[in-house]
């Protein structure tokens, strides 16, 4: 089992995964287009996982959390690639959902 790591920890990491290579980040279309790729893979393994399309027994093992992994990784890769700090983007859109949706849902009763 691997320790948590912060946001922040992950950018690092990967951008020093990608800093090995020559050939670097991928460019803007490139990176959407990849992480187009990845959706599509992660609306497999749930489609496969809850709806009606069964895996075909000549596919790979695959899981949700591995789908999610690779679009965490590209996002990632993607933020660094722009130069965006993710902790900051979280903060700010949680500020925007905190705000924006405060009412829209109906609360759990505090027990």
């Amino acid at each position: 089992m691997s320790q948590e790591k912060t946001i922040k920890e992950m950018q690092k990491e990967v951008d020093a995964y990608i800093s090995q290579f020559q050939e670097g980040y991928f460019q803007p279309l490139s990176m959407l287009a990849r992480m187009t790729e990845e959706i599509g893979e992660l609306a497999r393994e749930v489609n496969h996982q809850f709806g009606e399309k069964p895996k075909k027994k000549s596919e790979e093992d695959n899981s949700i959390q591995n789908e999610l992994g690779d679009l965490l990784f590209i996002i990632t890769c993607f933020a660094n690639s722009l130069q965006i700090d993710l902790d900051e983007a979280f903060d700010e859109v949680m500020q925007k959902y905190n705000s924006r949706d405060r009412d829209r849902w109906t609360r759990k009763k505090d027990s």
